[in-house]
C-alpha cells in the first residue's frame, strides 16, 4: 500500500510531554466493532470489559538506554548522544548516534568522563561498525551484568524524540516511563499503553473477573519510526525479541475456549501474540525474534480488543490500528481525537479498539 494514505496532520500542541496523573485518569477514545466512537477515561475499562476477558500485558522493563559520550580522536573531543537499540551480544549494542557523521569505525567513545558515576568510573566503547540511518555498533569494555550496571548508572530514560527534543529527561521519567508491572530488563522504549494502569485499576478489573497475563517483548526504538518508503512493501521492520510462556499460551487458549476475549494492552503485546498464533487461532509457547508488520488486509488470529495510545502519522503502529479497526474508521477517530484535544504519543491518552466486524456493537462489550 502507498504510505501516504496513512498520513494526517497533527498540531504540535497535541503531543504530550508529561503523563496524566493519576495514570488511569487519562482520556480514552473507544472505537466499537461497528465503527461507533465514544469518549471515556481509562478507568472506564471496568465497564467496558466483562468477566472472563483476559488482559495481556507486556512485562518488559525499560533500561536507561540514552547515553551521552565523548569521542576522542587524535586529541580532538566531540560530544555524541547515543540511544541503545538492540543488544547483539554480552558486550555489544546497536545504537542510534547523533550526530553520527562525527563517527567512523574504530573511534573510541568514553561515557561518564565527567565523573557522573563515581562508583563505577567511566565506561568505554569502540565503534565497530557504522551503519545506515545513523546507526552504529558499539563494543563496550564491560560485558554481561557489569555492563548492565554501568548503563543503569550512566544512562537516562530513552524518551522518544518528540519528547526529548522539547525537554530534557528528569528524575520523574524513571518512574513515569515505566509500567507498574515491568519485570524483565531489555526494552529501549516503553510499551506505552501499559503506562495508564494503576494498582487500584488492576484490583478493580480482577474483582470484575478480568484475568491478567504477561508476555515479554523487548521493545526496540525502530517500532516507533515513521515509514520513509513510498510503499509499505519496501519498509524494513526492525526485529524484537519476545517470549510467550507455555503457561500463558495455555491460559489464553482456555480463555478463548470459554468465550472470553483477549484484550491486548498495547501493540507490542498484540504483535507478539499474533506471532505466536497459528492459522487455526491456537496460541503456542514462543521464544525468538519477531519482525511482524501488520497492515490493512492482515487477518487477526487471536486478539479481540486492543488498548493503545495515539500514534505517529505514517508509522507502522498507525498502520496496525488501521488494519485492526479499518483505515477510514481510524482516520475518523484520529480526526475526532485531535479536534477534541486528546493528547498524543507515549505520554498521551489512550484508545480502546474492538476488532472491526468482530462484535455487532459496543453495547455487547459492557454486558
Amino acid at each position: 500500500m502507498r504510505t501516504d494514505v496513512f498520513d494526517f496532520h497533527l498540531p504540535e500542541d497535541r503531543i504530550a510531554l508529561h503523563p496524566a496523573e493519576p495514570r488511569d485518569s487519562a482520556r480514552m477514545l473507544v472505537v466499537a466493532a461497528d465503527g461507533a466512537i465514544t469518549d471515556g477515561r481509562v478507568r472506564d475499562l471496568m465497564g467496558l470489559l466483562r468477566s472472563g476477558d483476559a488482559l495481556v500485558f507486556n512485562d518488559t522493563r525499560v533500561i536507561p538506554a540514552a547515553l551521552t559520550g565523548v569521542r576522542v580522536r587524535d586529541g580532538v573531543r566531540a560530544a555524541i548522544d547515543f540511544n541503545l537499540i538492540k543488544r547483539l551480544d554480552a558486550a555489544t549494542w546497536r545504537a542510534f548516534a547523533r550526530p553520527a557523521k562525527r563517527l567512523v569505525a574504530g573511534d573510541k567513545v568514553r561515557f561518564g568522563a565527567d565523573g557522573d558515576a563515581c562508583l563505577l568510573g567511566t565506561l568505554e566503547a569502540t565503534v565497530t561498525a557504522k551503519l545506515d540511518a545513523g546507526e552504529v555498533e558499539l563494543a563496550f569494555d564491560r560485558h554481561g551484568a557489569y555492563l548492565d550496571e554501568a548503563i543503569a548508572a550512566l544512562g537516562e530514560m530513552p524518551l522518544p524524540p518528540y519528547i526529548a527534543l522539547k525537554r530534557a529527561p528528569d528524575a520523574r521519567d524513571r518512574e513515569h516511563y515505566q509500567t507498574i508491572f515491568a519485570a524483565r530488563d531489555g526494552a529501549v522504549a516503553a510499551p506505552t499503553a501499559g503506562l495508564h494502569f494503576t494498582a487500584e485499576l488492576l484490583r478493580a478489573l480482577e474483582e470484575r473477573g478480568v484475568s491478567r497475563h504477561a508476555v515479554t517483548l523487548h521493545v526496540g526504538a525502530g517500532t516507533f519510526l515513521p515509514v520513509k518508503a513510498e510503499d509499505t512493501n519496501d519498509h524494513p521492520m526492525h526485529s524484537e525479541w519476545g517470549e510467550v510462556s507455555p503457561a500463558t499460551a495455555a491460559s489464553l487458549n482456555d480463555v478463548r475456549a470459554r468465550g472470553g476475549r483477549i484484550v491486548s494492552v498495547g501493540t507490542t503485546s498484540l504483535r507478539l501474540i499474533e506471532s505466536a498464533t497459528d492459522d487455526d487461532g491456537r496460541i503456542h509457547a514462543w521464544n525468538g525474534e519477531t519482525a511482524i508488520f501488520i497492515t490493512p488486509g492482515y487477518r487477526f488470529k487471536a486478539i479481540d480488543v486492543l488498548m493503545t495510545n495515539f500514534h505517529l502519522p505514517r508509522s507502522t503502529l498507525f498502520m496496525l490500528v488501521a488494519a485492526f479497526s479499518g483505515l477510514d474508521t481510524m482516520k475518523t477517530a484520529y480526526a475526532r481525537a485531535i479536534a477534541s484535544g486528546y493528547r498524543f504519543y507515549s505520554y498521551g491518552d489512550a484508545s480502546l479498539l474492538f476488532r472491526r466486524g468482530h462484535e455487532p456493537s459496543l453495547a455487547s462489550a459492557s454486558r
